[in-house]
C-alpha cells in the first residue's frame, strides 16, 4: 500500500525548519515545500510534510511543541517588567493617584513610571503636510527649568513619604515630555504597553468648562492600556480598601476579555463581582445572555464571589448610580469602545459620561 505524504503544519520558512529538525530527531522522516528559492528566509505558507503511517508519532511530537511554547511565553510574560504608568500634574489629584500606584505596584512586583507632560506656548504649529514651524527661545527653557524643579520637589516629598512608611518602596523614576498631555501620555502606553494608567480625573487647574478636553477622559477614550481614573472626591486611599466591583457589562465577548484584564490587574486583592447589565424595558433576551454569563464564570473563576443583576430604570446613569449606592460599589468597571471625535462631542461613551457624573473610581479598559 503507498504511504502518501501529508501536512502537518504551514509555517514561516525558519519555524518549518525548527520542526523538521525535531521531527527528525524523533526519526520521522519530513520534507518542507512550497520554500521561495530566492529568498527562503522570508518564506510564508512553507508546508511541513511527513509519511502518513508517521502521522500519530508527529502530532505527538507537535502537540509537545506547542506546549513547550506555550509554557515558555508564559514565563516570558510573567518575567517581563511590569509597569504602572501615572501621569501627573503636581496636584492633590495626582498625587492620590500615585499613592494608589505605589501600593499596586509593591503588591504586584511592577516598577512605577510618572509622566509629566506639559505644554509650550512658543511651540507654534502650522501644519504643512509634515512641516512644523517652531519659535523656541528663552521662555521655552524656562517652562522646562521649572517643570524640572516641580519634579524635584516631587521627588523629595515621596521619597520622605517612603522614609516614613506611608509608601512602599518600589522602583519609580521620571518622564519629562513636551506636548499636549493626552498625545503624550497616549504614546507612552502605546510604546511602553504598562499593565495600567492610573490618573485623576480633574487637574489643577480645572474649569467647569472642561468637560470636553479633560485629559483623563481623552485617554479613556484612546487607551488600549486600561486607564483607573480616580475622582477627586474619592474616599479610597488604596486597592486594598476595594472591597466591591460593579462590571457594567452589554454581554459582548468583548467584555470577556477586558474581565481577564482585569483579573490580572486585581490578582492581589480579594474583592467581590457584581456584574451589571442594564435595560430601558423587558428583554428576554438578556436574561438568556445573563445565564450564559454565570455558566462561563462558574466555570473559569469558580472561586471568584459574583453577583448578578439586570437594571431597569428610566435613566442609565442615574440607575448605576443608585445601585452603586445600594451595594456599596468601591470601583465601576466597563469597556469603551473607539469613537471618532464628531461622535465623542455630541454621544460621549458611558465612560466618558461616567468620568464626570460619579464620585466612584472607574476601572475601563478599551474594546
Amino acid at each position: 500500500m503507498e504511504d502518501n505524504l501529508v501536512t502537518v503544519a504551514i509555517h514561516t520558512y525558519e519555524k518549518a525548519q525548527i520542526l523538521k529538525s525535531l521531527l527528525e530527531a524523533n526519526g520521522i522522516e519530513t520534507y518542507i515545500q512550497n520554500v521561495n528559492q530566492i529568498l527562503p528566509v522570508v518564506s510564508a505558507g512553507v508546508r511541513v510534510k511527513i509519511r502518513e503511517s508517521d502521522l500519530a508519532k508527529a502530532l505527538g511530537v507537535i502537540e509537545a511543541m506547542d506546549r513547550n511554547e506555550a509554557v515558555a511565553q508564559a514565563l516570558e510574560e510573567e518575567n517581563r517588567l511590569k509597569t504602572i504608568l501615572i501621569p501627573v500634574d503636581f496636584s492633590d489629584y495626582s498625587t492620590k493617584a500615585y499613592e494608589m500606584g505605589f501600593h499596586l505596584a509593591a503588591k504586584s512586583n511592577a516598577e512605577v513610571v510618572m509622566l509629566h507632560a506639559y505644554y509650550n506656548p512658543s511651540f507654534n504649529t502650522m501644519p504643512i503636510g509634515d512641516v512644523i514651524n517652531y519659535d523656541g527661545g528663552p521662555e521655552e527653557d524656562n517652562i522646562k527649568q521649572k517643570m524640572e524643579q516641580d519634579i524635584e520637589a516631587q521627588k523629595i516629598e515621596i521619597n520622605d513619604k517612603i522614609a516614613k512608611g506611608l509608601l512602599p518602596n518600589v522602583n519609580y523614576h521620571f518622564v519629562l515630555r513636551e506636548g499636549v498631555p493626552e498625545e503624550e501620555i497616549s504614546r507612552y502606553a502605546k510604546n511602553h504597553n504598562p499593565l495600567i494608567i492610573i490618573m485623576g480625573t480633574r487637574g489643577k487647574d480645572k474649569k467647569d468648562q472642561d468637560l470636553i478636553g479633560s485629559v483623563t477622559a481623552e485617554i479613556i477614550d484612546h487607551s488600549l492600556v486600561p486607564v483607573f481614573a480616580i475622582p477627586e472626591n474619592t474616599m479610597m486611599n488604596g486597592f486594598d480598601d476595594i472591597k466591591s466591583i460593579a462590571y457594567a457589562t452589554n454581554f459582548d465577548d468583548k467584555d470577556l476579555v477586558a474581565f481577564d484584564k482585569l483579573m490580572q490587574v486585581m490578582k492581589p486583592f480579594k474583592f467581590k463581582m457584581h456584574f451589571i447589565h442594564y435595560v430601558q424595558k423587558e428583554d428576554a433576551w438578556s436574561e438568556i445572555k445573563l445565564s450564559g454569563i454565570k455558566d462561563y464564570f462558574a466555570k473559569y473563576y469558580p472561586n471568584q464571589e459574583i453577583a448578578y443583576e439586570i437594571l431597569r430604570g428610566g435613566d442609565m446613569l442615574t440607575t448605576i448610580d443608585n445601585y452603586i449606592k445600594k451595594n456599596n460599589i468601591d470601583v465601576i468597571a466597563l469597556t469603551t469602545h473607539k469613537r471618532n471625535i464628531f461622535t465623542r462631542l455630541f454621544n460621549p461613551s458611558v465612560a466618558r459620561k461616567m468620568v464626570f457624573h460619579s464620585n466612584t473610581p472607574m476601572l475601563v479598559f478599551h474594546s
